[in-house]
């Protein structure tokens, strides 16, 4: 059936567009877009414990980071995703990932997913930069922007709490990890808009 709803994000107002290159503001970090050249250092990432962990993700190979640069690319295009590496502004090295992991351009929702590269955790790369993507989100038509994490991963609490992030509740037993299930934390950014109105009923 058609939907009654108009899209909050008028599709193609992406893909229509190259993927811009976010400053943070104060410029010592950047989102930029992902390239094969950093296949190497996601490759390394996934080599991490506490990545695998908490992603519940391995990569076994140069060749599917390759594969997983690909996907993040497409969804772009495809206006599915959004996701950027995160990188030092003075030499372009890569840091992490930052990412609307999941688009709704009917409701204008999405779903944040970051993660940072051991050497990059506690210099507050991940607030600054989650700000960063916040901002343009908004900016670019999002209603509402959600953040999920295990209720036992501290350290995204606090990246959550420091990028403005409210916490809204918990979803209890709600994520799979590989040592069972999780409660989830749930945090929200909303847009400072007036809710449309609506016709009442005849």
């Amino acid at each position: 059936m058609p939907s009654a709803l108009v899209n909050t994000i008028k599709p193609g107002t992406f893909s229509s567009v190259p993927q811009p290159t976010l400053p943070t503001a104060d410029g010592t970090l950047l989102l930029r877009p992902a390239a094969p050249s950093d296949a190497d250092a996601v490759h390394a990432a996934f080599q991490d414990p506490a990545l695998q962990f908490w992603h519940a993700r391995t990569m076994d190979s140069r060749d599917e980071a390759l594969e997983w640069i690909e996907d993040v690319l497409r969804g772009w295009r495809e206006e599915t995703a959004a996701q950027w590496i995160v990188a030092r502004a003075s030499d372009g090295a890569p840091l992490g990932r930052m990412a609307l992991r999941t688009m709704d351009l009917v409701e204008g929702v999405a779903e944040i997913g970051y993660w940072m590269l051991p050497e990059a955790r506690g210099q507050g790369a991940a607030p600054k930069t989650l700000i960063t993507l916040t901002d343009w989100a908004l900016a670019a038509g999002f209603h509402r922007i959600d953040l999920e994490h295990s209720t036992r991963n501290e350290p995204s609490c606090r990246v959550a709490e420091k990028a403005g992030y409210a916490l809204e509740g918990t979803r209890r037993s709600s994520a799979l990890h590989t040592d069972g299930w999780h409660d989830m934390h749930v945090h929200v950014r909303i847009q400072d808009t007036r809710a449309r109105s609506h016709p009442g009923p005849a």
